[in-house]
């Protein structure tokens, strides 16, 4: 049988190692892709390292890739051979969902076609952060706040109701910050680093706060360019300091979103809700909002109201996913997508 080359994870806190693995076959509903790019996140190297939500080894990591249908299953109508496509991918007891190879298996309801204005590099930068931004914002609680999306009624609904976002030059700062433009939330502030300040206007941020600032000064920076409730946080950062920052910012019923599992010392009385995300359009309660979010995006994408993150290429294919993730760890990525080229691989 024909066979790709993966890139496994054998142990826990161990180092990654190349191998041939079985090119798989799309069962009923599902596609296979030919992987042109993979966008490294930062929940990979905290996979590789920390060993979060693995249950066995060996395994392929990677959340995200763009590439051309390779084969599509029964039952699939929507695509057909050398579709371009992009999708979320998803790391669990199932390897051949995976993005750390040349070849993934995606259910076809969530693959979302890759409009012509987009490059294969662009497409592999879009779907972790669409979903981490989308989930949150759009799904029912208590998954969700709640919100109406833009494509269900919901495009410029929420004007005059402010909105902070903590990390706004983060790959899903930055989308958090675009779907708050569609949703009409205002103002809309956010920290980011001063040289990021203009990229972010650029998405729709009305403020940019310098995020080296103590939170207390970031608070008073927040109180001077709104006196109105603040109802809403998303926390992209979600260290300790902006957990508890973002939370004390919040009104009474107010929400913060953590992209983290929560440092929050919250007062039961508080009637503040802590959402944590979970972005992972894989699972059965998020299954039909990323249908929709395929369905919509290649629009948004088209006429240029959601704009891809700038990418980074990596070289080395494959090999030089380990020292991308070195480069996330250690905070020396600002305002970018890291993707890589598995067909690089040497």
């Amino acid at each position: 049988m024909p066979s790709q080359i993966s890139l496994w994870l054998t142990e826990k806190a161990g180092a990654f190692s190349i191998g041939p693995t079985i090119i798989p076959t799309p069962a009923r509903g599902e596609i296979l892709v030919k992987i042109h790019a993979i966008g490294l996140n930062p929940v990979d190297w905290k996979l590789q390292e920390l060993g979060l939500w693995i249950e066995r080894y060996p395994i392929v990591l990677g959340h995200e890739v763009s590439g051309t249908v390779e084969a599509v299953g029964d039952g699939v109508s929507q695509f057909a051979k050398g579709d371009r496509v992009f999708h979320a991918t998803t790391t669990g007891t199932d390897n051949r969902k995976a993005a750390f190879q040349q070849f993934v298996i995606c259910p076809a309801s969530i693959a979302i076609k890759i409009p012509d204005n987009i490059s294969f590099d662009q497409a592999a930068a879009l779907s972790v952060g669409v979903a981490t931004a989308v989930v949150p914002l759009y799904t029912q609680p208590t998954i969700g706040v709640g919100y109406q999306a833009p494509w269900n009624g919901g495009r410029r609904k929420y004007r005059g109701r402010p909105i902070v976002i903590l990390g706004g030059s983060s790959s899903v700062g930055q989308y958090v910050i675009q779907f708050a433009r569609l949703s009409g939330f205002s103002p809309i502030i956010t920290t980011a680093s001063p040289h990021n300040k203009a990229h972010l206007k650029s998405l729709g941020a009305t403020h940019v706060i310098d995020r080296n600032l103590p939170f207390s000064a970031i608070s008073r920076e927040i109180s001077k360019v709104t006196a109105a409730h603040i109802k809403l946080v998303y926390d992209a950062v979600s260290h300790e300091d902006t957990q508890q920052g973002g939370y004390d910012l919040l009104a009474p019923g107010g929400h913060i979103v953590i992209t983290l599992p929560s440092t929050i010392d919250a007062d039961d009385d508080d009637d503040k809700q802590i959402i944590p995300v979970n972005g992972n359009f894989h699972i059965p309660e998020n299954l039909a909002l990323g249908t929709i979010v395929a369905q919509q995006l290649p629009k948004l994408l088209e006429d240029g109201e959601i704009v891809p993150n700038a990418v980074e290429v990596v070289p080395g294919g494959l090999n030089g996913i380990a020292p991308g993730l070195k480069k996330l760890k250690n905070n020396l990525v600002s305002a970018k997508k890291l993707v890589v080229h598995p067909w690089e691989t040497a």
